[in-house]
């Protein structure tokens, strides 16, 4: 299906519209090449009312993507900026390639200013309560009478049932959904490592998103899409769950699951850990050859892998001394040329300097708040790549309001209205 969205040209990186000398988001001739100018998404536009991770993580695939997005921000700006501790990193890792409105939607003013802004939208996102949205104006069935091609996603704690007015955090879920109860020791659930539940709810938004453009396409309609943090934990979940069916016994968490290989493990060399794992029985031959283990290796007790999950005593200690007089490079070197699945256990920091990461994984992005303002970051772009293309930061982090006469602008004001509106503190420009 050929997708040929109808909107506003882009916005040029540091300054007003430009024209890039086609339709916006024109579909490509056959064998067209990918550059820069021609991204997948470009010529959609996207309106962000967001804060925290869900929604801002849904939104920044879509301007990685290409498409323009507006974050709307109320005064004073998102406070997901001055988040300190486990939060500091929020706005920086998901608010790249979008550009700032700082606008009073419980002014008229304000707004009059936004709906004319949301008229020539094609998608808005937003993650605020239930009803909050509806409350300010804004909800989807007074958007979509204004806009009917608008697609709408809400992204929420809850879909539709019992529990869904209560008010849900990352992880909240992760705790009612069982995802920390596998995460964790028994009797001691555990969170991920990370905003797991509110990035993969983002992106089952996006996917949401995709597929209600789809039906747009071949029917001029818009809708509204949702996701939610609960229903996204039990699809991750959904694994153990089928499990539990298949097996007809309830899993334990995955710190003390019951052996499905014989190894699979966390080894301690002489400056680190690894973690490595044998999964059949070739690898198991080639492992042995590749460090010298012969007896092992003629052991029949270890020939296959039931075995070798049954007689684990009798390999594990060899295999811990071996790696216990081997530097992780030296493990690691052996282990890769035996075509062996291994990893060194890494701590977050130590991905700025991952060789592999490094190549073309990370971002440059400057940051927009803080003491750190003006400096840059690295960070990691987008895990995919498209026609062997990854991408790139446009537009780096914005500051609040930058683009806040920009919009106005564009809304159809003049200079003298747009003063007024910032005189008045109806929208902030910095």
């Amino acid at each position: 299906m050929t997708f040929h969205w109808q909107t506003r040209p882009p916005i040029a990186p540091d300054g007003p519209r430009i024209a890039t000398g086609k339709t916006a988001g024109a579909p490509r001739a056959p064998g067209e090449e990918h550059t820069p100018d021609n991204l997948p998404l470009e010529g959609l536009r996207v309106v962000e009312f967001s804060h925290m991770v869900m929604g801002p993580a849904t939104g920044v695939i879509l301007a990685d993507l290409g498409a323009d997005v507006l974050k709307v921000e109320p005064p004073g700006g998102d406070n997901t900026r001055r988040l300190t501790g486990s939060g500091g990193g929020y706005f920086a890792m998901y608010n790249r390639n979008k550009r700032s409105l700082c606008a009073d939607l419980k002014a008229p003013r304000g707004r009059d200013l936004v709906y004319g802004i949301l008229d020539a939208a094609d998608i808005v996102l937003e993650n605020f309560r239930p009803g909050a949205m509806d409350r300010l104006g804004f909800g989807y069935a007074e958007l979509s009478a204004r806009n009917p091609r608008l697609i709408y996603c809400s992204l929420k704690g809850f879909l539709r049932g019992p529990y869904a007015e209560r008010v849900a955090l990352d992880e909240v879920t992760q705790m009612m959904g069982g995802l920390a109860y596998m995460t964790g020791l028994p009797g001691r659930p555990m969170r991920a490592g990370s905003s797991i539940v509110d990035i993969t709810g983002g992106m089952f938004g996006v996917i949401a998103i995709l597929a209600a453009l789809a039906e747009r396409n071949a029917s001029g309609r818009g809708q509204q899409v949702t996701s939610a943090l609960f229903e996204t934990t039990a699809f991750l979940v959904g694994q153990h769950m089928a499990q539990q069916a298949v097996l007809g016994e309830e899993p334990a968490p995955m710190s003390v699951r019951r052996a499905a290989w014989g190894v699979y493990d966390l080894f301690d060399c002489a400056d680190g850990q690894l973690f490595v794992a044998v999964v059949s029985d070739t690898q198991w031959r080639l492992f042995c050859a590749d460090f010298g283990l012969d007896a092992l290796a003629a052991d029949s007790l270890l020939a296959d892998n039931a075995g070798r999950v049954a007689h684990r005593d009798r390999f594990l200690p060899v295999l811990r001394r071996l790696f216990a007089g081997l530097s992780r490079a030296e493990a690691g070197a052996r282990l890769a040329d035996a075509g062996m699945p291994f990893a060194e256990i890494n701590k977050p920091s130590d991905l700025f300097d991952d060789p592999h990461l490094a190549h073309a994984g990370l971002a440059e992005v400057r940051l927009a708040d803080g003491e750190h303002a003006g400096d840059t970051a690295r960070l990691p772009k987008l895990p995919l790549e498209m026609a062997g293309r990854r991408f790139e930061v446009r537009r780096h982090l914005p500051r609040v309001g930058e683009h806040s006469r920009d919009e106005a602008r564009g809304a159809g004001h003049d200079g003298d209205q747009i003063d007024a509106l910032i005189a008045d503190g109806i929208i902030l420009e910095t």
